[in-house]
């Protein structure tokens, strides 16, 4: 699995809001809160980069595969 160098922020949200149940709680700035309750509750801080970094791409993914009960790899093919 190869992670997309140049994956961007906002691209990201749309993903994880259409695909994992999540939706935009609240953005200041560069920041945007996404927010799911399935399967509990949970809030992640991302960045609207362009692109993500390689660091801050894969930490998202961790916290998304790990709150959904999922790898990482099955959220990847969703990218």
């Amino acid at each position: 699995m190869e992670i997309p160098k140049d994956l961007k922020g906002k691209h990201l949200v749309e993903i994880l809001c259409r695909h994992w149940d999540y939706r935009v709680f609240h953005q200041q700035g560069s920041h945007i809160i996404l927010d799911t309750e399935s399967p509990r509750r949970q809030r992640i801080s991302m960045l609207n980069h362009n692109p993500l970094q390689l660091g801050t791409l894969n930490s998202i993914l961790r916290a998304v595969a790990s709150h959904k009960d999922v790898s990482k790899t099955d959220i990847f093919n969703t990218l």
